[in-house]
Formats: structure tokens, C-alpha cells, sequence
């Protein structure tokens, strides 16, 4: 872990809010210690609600980085990435992430856990036979 990265991470979360966005902030570092990518949140300034810092830059390295590369970059990041960005990272191929703020030091701080706590009721599974089809033989 490098201290130095991840005081930069909070310094863009310093940044974003300082901006008007959600405190939140990211960079990319390569195996040798260089910064290849950073950003902030701007889910309020681009009306977008996938523009997390996280997300952003899994983005740029799934389409910048070779994956050997990639493997070897570390995202360093002011709070954990939230489900939607863990996704992202884990398809991006990054091979790890260092982070401030634990889930649970956020919601402490959040009250609530923030927008991804709310409930959201699903459904399924159904027509199995049918939604099979296009991915059957596909992997």
C-alpha cells in the first residue's frame, strides 16, 4: 500500500465536493509506480449516475491497458467501490484495489450507506427455456 496514492485519492474526493459532486476520488497506478489515470466523482455535474471515479477509470483501463498491464495496476480509492464499480473493476481486469474508507466507515459517516442501501425488489427466474437461447453456446 502507498499512503502517498491514497491521500491523493482523498484529496480529488476533496475536489468532487468542492466541485458540487459526491466526495469521491480515484487513480490508477502502474507496476512501476506511475500514475496512469486519475478521476473524481461527477455524477451531479454530468447527470450521470454511473460517473464514479471507480467505474470511469475500470472504463479506461479495460480499453487503454494490455492485460498484463492491467494485472499488475493498482486502483487506489477514497472509500471501497460500491457494487456497481466492483463489477466494473472486475471485468476491467485490474488486479487490485486499495481503498480508505471501509462499507461500514461510510455508512457511519452516511447514516444511510448512500444511494446503493435502498431497497429494490427483483423477480425471476423465468422463461428459462427461452432466455437461454442467445446465450446458450455463446461461452
Amino acid at each position: 500500500m502507498n499512503e502517498r496514492h491514497l491521500r491523493r485519492a482523498i484529496e480529488l474526493a476533496h475536489e468532487a465536493r468542492a466541485a458540487g459532486d459526491m466526495p469521491y476520488g480515484s487513480l490508477l497506478v502502474g507496476p512501476d509506480g506511475e500514475v496512469l489515470a486519475e478521476d473524481r466523482n461527477t455524477v451531479i455535474s454530468d447527470n450521470d449516475i454511473s460517473a464514479h471515479p471507480e467505474f470511469k477509470l475500470a472504463v479506461w483501463a479495460a480499453r487503454e491497458l494490455a492485460p498484463e498491464l492491467a494485472r499488475q495496476t493498482t486502483m487506489y480509492t477514497s472509500t471501497h467501490p460500491c457494487p456497481m464499480c466492483q463489477g466494473a473493476i472486475a471485468r476491467s481486469g485490474l488486479g487490485r484495489v486499495v481503498f480508505a474508507l471501509s462499507p461500514e466507515q461510510h455508512a457511519q459517516l452516511t447514516g444511510s450507506g448512500g444511494p446503493d442501501a435502498r431497497p429494490v425488489a427483483y423477480e425471476g427466474p423465468a422463461l428459462f427455456d427461452e432466455a437461454r437461447k442467445p446465450i446458450d453456446g455463446y461461452y
